[in-house]
């Protein structure tokens, strides 16, 4: 295979088995989007990934060592409040993110970890 070629192949796969797998839901579930799991699902479900991708990003977070989590725990705070506050996710994730960087790459974070 040439140089280019290479690259298309694995896209046009990749494509290939990401578009059916996308596509087959909306073909198969047409016409009963009243359905009570679907209903059940679709108010459970965002809670529960939002539960789960917070564990999942607070799951190594060493309590033993200093700042003992504290940046974590402030812009979590700042997120859920903001969200609370404005109902804008972008919004609100987009400044907690912000701040969790700001804190961990700053003075801050150097303080922190001077901190006996």
């Amino acid at each position: 295979m040439g140089e280019l070629s290479y690259p298309l192949a694995v896209i046009g796969v990749m494509a290939a088995a990401t578009f059916p797998t996308r596509a087959l839901p909306f073909l198969l579930l047409r016409g009963r989007e009243n359905h009570p799991l679907l209903v059940y699902l679709a108010r459970v479900l965002p809670a529960a990934v939002m539960t789960i991708l917070v564990l999942y990003a607070v799951r190594d977070i060493e309590l033993r060592q200093v700042p003992h989590g504290l940046p974590e725990l402030l812009a979590m705070l700042v997120t859920a409040g903001l969200h609370v506050w404005r109902g804008n996710a972008l919004l609100s994730i987009g400044v907690g993110t912000g701040l969790y960087m700001a804190m961990i790459q700053s003075w801050v974070a150097g303080w922190w970890l001077a901190t006996p």
